[in-house]
């Protein structure tokens, strides 16, 4: 965690931290050595302040002007002085005393001209984003009163630890559980582990597959730094061969080896590689690693930070830099994903495969071909979730049980006549998806499915139940309409471009069962002679409808623009009435009504009608009014 308590500019832990607006934390001290100050009056920085910049001539001082004013009204730009502190941050260089003045009166002289008459900003040495500042200074910014009582408690905790470690001057076992360890009685050479006589007893027993380690005296505690890195450098030896050192690397069996061995021994034949060459490719996966220790290392102390900042006990100063903690939480995170986990391998480490040995065991297997006895398929399973009703059609859907070996060459759909009869051959194919169209309404059929093959044919499947709807839902159909018939609405509103009579029939076709449907007149002019009622698919279309003898209509009687025809055909009893605005037009108008029909209208230019559908049978319906004395 020490490295989230260190300022970014004198790289010390923070003393009396103050909160940038970006954020970041940069200790009271260093940020007066890193403000930038700017005379009242002027438009730009003056001359030494811009000579502070990258640039050597007057152009990177006007850039560096331009980059720390481009932005005032945000308060953010992006200047960085120049100067470098002991930390790498760029600093501002100490204010020169006026002669005759002392340097303590110089620098307070230098703090608060930053509140008085000169317009100031600082940058961030971590972002470098810059913030002016107001008729305060630097006090303007709050203090981090949270980070520095962390602080505070890292250095009392530092302090103990390294009192306690100061008076160890021995070797200690590293395996004691006492307190404090015990001093180290051996080393092992093998294990690189140090231990005291009780954990060499228990841990390292001379034995087993310790019975060849070497157990040595504990090295003397180390040397300071200098004299260890002055220490000559111990190169391995090869095992089968004491005085060489390794030189070379064997690339098919992985392992270093001596030109002895390469002259003498079984390595003669093998491949091998120069060992540095070989060191530097895997060099490259100790960069990865070193990489990601220094992300978790990081991460590490930003978690020990976070749980420092939430045993503090102050609830003004977690809220004053929550924001910004969760902020920082969040991008390390993203950061980790995206460069810790993103491999540093270079395109000269190559991995090779070995297939040799997987293609002679690939040929040298037998294949054998499997073939079972060709028999009839097994009954197919109907697709309830898939099976449904629309009007008066149906859609069936089926697939054969898993685990089949028997081919199948096609399928039988059949289906009743809706009225518990025989079943009938309705479709023979390959397809597992079929749609039957023209079945009666308010009708239950029975459907069944079975699959054949040249064995013969096998079982029925499952038998499913499927009722058609109860009132017929259709529309004027565009398809076998007269070319002068005009719809709109979706197919529920027709006119005509001519005056003369043409004819446009429904999509639905009723040979059984109460049908009602009606017809609205929206517009009536010039006494046309419109015609409603029913006709084969066959009719005329280019004529009034009931000219031919594959058509019944009712042409006159109350119609007028607002009214609306009601048109019942009952297949039941074989009739077909007329109704205009709920009242019955007359006695029946038609009987002994068979076979097949299709709603039917006949209508010139100066008609315009809606047709309504979905409608129940009206059972109050007015009977026809009679007349008399």
């Amino acid at each position: 965690m020490e490295e989230e308590l260190k300022c970014p500019v004198c790289g010390s832990l923070f003393r009396e931290p103050i909160i940038l607006p970006c954020s970041h934390n940069v200790c009271l001290p260093c940020a007066r050595t890193i403000a930038v100050q700017t005379p009242d009056g002027e438009q730009h920085l003056p001359h030494t302040a811009g000579g502070l910049g990258g640039g050597a001539g007057g152009g990177g001082d006007h850039a560096d002007k331009l980059s720390l004013y481009s932005e005032t009204d945000s308060g953010y730009g992006s200047y960085t002085p120049s100067l470098k502190s002991p930390n790498g941050v760029r600093v501002l260089p100490m204010v020169p005393a006026p002669p005759g003045s002392s340097a303590a009166a110089a620098r307070g002289a230098a703090c608060s001209s930053l509140s008085s008459s000169s317009s100031s900003s600082i940058t961030c040495p971590q972002c470098h984003r810059s913030a002016s500042l107001d008729h305060r200074g630097l006090r303007g910014f709050q203090r981090n009163r949270l980070l520095e009582a962390i602080v505070q408690r890292y250095q009392q905790g530092r302090g103990a630890v390294q009192g306690a470690s100061a008076a160890v001057a021995v070797a200690i076992c590293q395996l004691c559980d006492r307190t404090p360890p015990e001093p180290a009685a051996t080393l092992c050479e093998q294990c690189d582990v140090l231990y005291c006589t009780a954990c060499q007893l228990k841990c390292h027993p001379s034995r087993g597959p310790f019975a060849k380690h070497r157990l040595v005296q504990p090295p003397p505690p180390p040397a300071p730094v200098e004299a260890s890195s002055a220490a000559a450098r111990k190169y391995p030896t090869c095992p089968e061969h004491e005085m060489e050192n390794y030189s070379m690397y064997c690339v098919t069996c992985r392992t270093p080896v001596c030109y002895l061995c390469l002259e003498e021994g079984r390595h003669g034949k093998h491949e091998v590689k120069p060992l540095g060459a070989m060191w530097k490719q895997h060099k490259m996966v100790w960069d990865q690693i070193n990489h990601c220790t220094l992300k978790l290392r990081q991460s590490t102390g930003l978690m020990e930070y976070c749980l420092e900042v939430i045993k503090e006990n102050d609830p003004s100063g977690f809220l004053q830099i929550s924001d910004a903690l969760i902020k920082r939480v969040q991008v390390s995170q993203e950061q980790w994903v995206k460069g810790a986990l993103e491999p540093k391998v270079s395109a000269e480490f190559d991995l090779t495969l070995d297939s040799e040995p997987l293609l002679q065991a690939i040929h040298q297997l037998d294949f054998i071909q499997m073939k079972f006895p060709v028999t009839v398929p097994p009954g197919p399973l109907l697709q309830l979730e898939k099976c449904c009703t629309r009007n008066n059609s149906v859609t069936l859907a089926w697939r054969m049980p898993p685990f089949t070996h028997s081919p199948v060459d096609g399928y039988i759909l059949e289906l009743d006549d809706g009225d518990g009869g025989q079943f009938r051959e309705v479709y023979v194919g390959k397809e597992t998806l079929c749609t039957i169209d023209g079945l009666h309404f308010n009708s239950t059929y029975n459907a069944r499915v079975k699959a054949f093959n040249s064995s013969g044919v096998g079982p029925y499947s499952k038998t499913v139940v499927l009722q058609t709807s109860d009132v017929a839902w259709f529309t004027f159909d565009p398809n076998s309409g007269h070319r002068d018939i005009i719809l709109s609405n979706d197919n529920q509103t027709a006119t005509c471009s001519s005056y003369d009579d043409r004819v446009v029939l429904g999509t639905a076709a009723f040979s059984k069962g109460v049908h009602y449907w009606e017809l609205h007149v929206d517009r009536y002019d010039n006494h046309p002679d419109p015609a409603f009622g029913v006709a084969r698919a066959s009719v005329v279309k280019d004529m009034m409808l009931g000219k031919d003898d594959k058509a019944w209509a009712m042409t006159e009687g109350g119609v007028c623009k607002g009214a609306t025809v009601g048109v019942l055909l009952d297949l039941n009893k074989h009739t077909l009435t007329f109704f205009i605005n709920g009242q019955q037009q007359g006695p029946t108008a038609f009987s002994h009504v068979d076979g097949v029909f299709m709603p039917a209208l006949s209508l010139n230019r100066n008609v315009q009608v809606t047709l309504h559908t979905g409608l129940e049978v009206p059972t109050n319906l007015g009977r026809p009014k009679l007349s008399g004395n």
